[in-house]
């Protein structure tokens, strides 16, 4: 058993203009898991971010953009003395597929808010959950192309189509049920569900797919 996680923090942008953006899919996990343990967000300026309290866990949304996770994740942490393997970050991930997920603890990372909060943190050992956005290099092959840097960009700043947007609510559903083994420190039982895509919630219609149905 790992530590209990303390500090859940979803990645993504403020602002109405990058709500249904690929790049939000952090902020969506969030939001979905705070509705979940009836917590609400209010702004907390000297965390830099939406902070919401669901009993001893503190769950974070950075106002700062993207690549200033750090300063939200950093503060929190250093202020309630929250270790770093009980911290998780949830964040998009274009080399997983639209409704991929995966998890784990430390490594390289491409996300500039994950390399943030490296910096902040001072290490990499803190949990990542990664919720796949696809890769735009998979939408320029249907058409013959390849993609630019900028249209890269481009990709995670937009919003998904209606089935990569349906399979990403799915996955972060999947994800919602595992958070009793996630809360307790049982990373390794909530990693081989969530690897192995089990399905033990059922056919029930799950928080995110319902907030995109209303």
């Amino acid at each position: 058993m790992n530590s209990p996680i303390k500090i859940v923090a979803g990645l993504g942008n403020p602002g109405k203009e990058y709500e249904l953006t690929r790049h939000n899919a952090g902020f969506w996990f969030v939001e979905a898991l705070a509705r979940e343990l009836g917590a609400s967000f209010r702004k907390e300026s000297k965390f830099h971010g939406e902070v919401a309290k669901a009993g001893g866990v503190w769950l974070v949304k950075p106002t700062t953009y993207m690549n200033k996770s750090g300063l939200a994740v950093g503060s929190l942490a250093k202020f309630y003395q929250v270790t770093p393997e009980e911290v998780l970050v949830v964040h998009d991930e274009m080399d997983l597929p639209a409704g991929g997920a995966k998890m784990k603890t430390g490594g390289a990372a491409g996300n500039n808010g994950v390399k943030d909060i490296v910096a902040h943190l001072g290490t990499r050992d803190f949990w990542r959950l990664r919720i796949g956005i696809g890769h735009p290099r998979d939408l320029a092959a249907k058409f013959g192309g390849d993609m630019t840097r900028d249209e890269v960009v481009d990709y995670v700043l937009h919003r998904p189509d209606k089935a990569d947007q349906k399979a990403i609510d799915e996955c972060i559903d999947r994800c919602l049920a595992l958070w009793p083994l996630i809360a307790d420190g049982d990373m390794e039982a909530a990693m081989m569900r969530l690897h192995t895509k089990a399905r033990e919630e059922g056919g029930v219609k799950g928080e995110a797919t319902a907030r995109r149905e209303k």
